[in-house]
């Protein structure tokens, strides 16, 4: 495969990661307008709540570890997850731009951190005020990811030319 098919794949991805962002983010921008607001802060809210959120940010990852490796970007070991986030903040000389904002980077790591706390945490008792705090992030990244990850792709166009 040529280096312009392969930056090509890696432009297809990110516009799949967008299109699957969109849809995590419809379907808690739906959960928030029809469902809550009848079931109320619940256990079962908080778990759909959280998932999505959960769900947004492994997508995102996935991404930024496809870029990373197209870019050979090598990633530490024991703390790889926060590592993948810094470097996507980083514009590369001679290599490639930064894929996302130092701020944007902040909010993801909020995001990342409650994704590690969900997944050894098995009570089923949530802190709201933690969540309605999540939440306000995850709206931030929501606005500025797309348009993110459109300038990193626009990057990738004038490497193809």
């Amino acid at each position: 495969m040529s280096v312009n098919e392969t930056i090509s794949e890696l432009d297809a991805r990110i516009e799949k990661t967008k299109s699957l962002l969109i849809r995590i983010g419809n379907e808690y921008d739906d959960f928030i307008r029809d469902d809550f607001p009848r079931m109320g802060r619940k256990n079962t809210s908080a778990i759909v709540l959280a998932e999505l959120m959960v769900d947004y940010y492994t997508c995102l990852e996935t991404c930024f570890l496809r870029i990373s490796q197209f870019f050979e970007n090598h990633l530490s070991d024991s703390r790889w997850h926060a590592d993948l986030l810094e470097k996507m903040t980083l514009r590369i000389d001679g290599s490639r731009d930064a894929v996302i904002s130092d701020t944007t980077a902040a909010g993801l790591v909020e995001l990342m951190k409650f994704r590690h706390f969900r997944r050894y945490y098995f009570e089923l008792e949530y802190d709201w005020d933690k969540l309605a705090y999540l939440q306000k992030v995850y709206d931030r990244v929501r606005r500025a990811v797309p348009g993110e990850l459109s300038v990193f792709q626009t990057f990738l166009h004038v490497l193809i030319r």
